[in-house]
């Protein structure tokens, strides 16, 4: 024992024997917190499907909407160019604007009526038939009331049937009958293993800390709060950020096609988790950095030197990481350029030699 010695642990001596009685006891600790966080998420599964619709839903309305907008895509004479439709997804082109929301109709209760429509008719045609039905008892109507449009609200039950069936268009879709069921339970199962995460590390921490000096309890504890930090920045900047732009492109291409996307909805849960975690793991590139400067395979100055060649890598990176659109390409480069930088300048704010090296304190 090292004189002077402050690790906690220094008084305890175990045999191979104990150590694996005491990995056995952290592991069904773990394996008990995975079970109950699934058996949470299961509870709510259906709100946490609701939650990874969130992008797709929103994404698929505002396609249903541009869709109301444009004009009759079937001949090559009024389909816009590649290069023209190119243009206009990095906003140097026209792009049609869309109509205003319409108000909802109300029922006597305040709530949306389904079954009742908004609709405008040509005054003039109005009076001249019912003129022709009827001259006795409607007079033709007088020159004045050409061109004006007579507003009239329509109510029936197939007008709900009508709506719900527009609607469900623009919905995710199942093409199985067990797809639905499997899809809830992949949800759970991924955000139970979320949930559980933390207490997984504290366990796994627990068996891997009492073999470990003081100060490298503290290179972990540092580094280990860093890492996750910039993994969820990485996640919550893909699933609030990059996906809309993603979507918007890959679904603006069905449009320009003539194609109407049928979204299957375990295709989305796949990409809906792949995509979040691949952004949450190349955020870690700031540290990665300094773990090979800590092994004297980098320097500062050789991470300078590189920059170059560096940037081409994370480029490169980021075309085969992300789905085959510019735009989630740049929305990952751009980032991980910023985040090189932050490597040097995290390399040049900590020592050069590995902490693992250095004696007990």
């Amino acid at each position: 024992m090292a004189i002077g010695s402050q690790d906690l642990f220094d008084d305890g001596t175990m045999s191979f024997g104990d150590h694996l009685e005491v990995l056995r006891v952290h592991v069904w600790k773990a394996i008990l917190g995975i079970a109950l966080a699934v058996g949470i998420s299961l509870l709510y599964g259906r709100e946490l499907v609701a939650l990874m619709r969130q992008p797709i839903d929103a994404a698929l309305a505002k396609y249903g909407d541009q869709l109301a907008v444009t004009d009759d895509l079937t001949t090559d004479e009024e389909s816009p160019s590649f290069w023209e439709w190119t243009k206009g997804q990095f906003g140097f082109g026209s792009t049609p604007e869309a109509p205003p929301e319409p108000e909802p109709i109300l029922d006597e209760e305040g709530r949306i009526d389904k079954a009742a429509i908004d609709v405008e008719i040509d005054a003039l045609a109005l009076a001249e038939g019912l003129h022709a039905l009827s001259p006795e008892d409607y007079p033709k109507p007088p020159e004045g009331v050409r061109g004006k449009m007579l507003p009239l609200k329509l109510r029936s039950p197939e007008f709900t049937k009508w709506k719900t069936t527009t609607e469900e268009v623009h919905r995710p879709v199942t093409l199985n009958v067990q797809e639905a069921f499997m899809t809830y339970i992949k949800v759970s199962m991924i955000a139970g293993l979320v949930l559980s995460s933390p207490w997984v590390f504290y366990q796994i921490w627990m068996f891997v800390a009492a073999g470990l000096y003081k100060h490298e309890r503290k290179f972990v504890y540092l580094y280990g709060i860093l890492s996750l930090t910039l993994f969820l920045i990485g996640f919550v900047f893909c699933f609030k950020l990059v996906f809309p732009y993603v979507l918007d492109f890959l679904l603006s291409f069905n449009l320009w096609m003539g194609l109407t996307p049928q979204i299957r909805l375990s295709e989305w849960v796949s990409f809906a988790v792949m995509l979040p975690l691949m952004f949450g793991v190349s955020f870690q590139l700031p540290l990665v950095m300094r773990f090979l400067q800590a092994l004297s395979i980098f320097s500062v100055a050789s991470y300078r030197e590189k920059r170059r060649m560096s940037i081409l890598v994370i480029a490169a990176l980021s075309m085969f990481l992300t789905p085959a659109d510019p735009m989630s390409m740049l929305l990952m480069m751009f980032p991980l350029i910023f985040l090189y930088e932050m490597g040097i300048w995290l390399c040049q704010l900590t020592p050069a030699e590995n902490p693992f090296e250095a004696g007990p304190v």
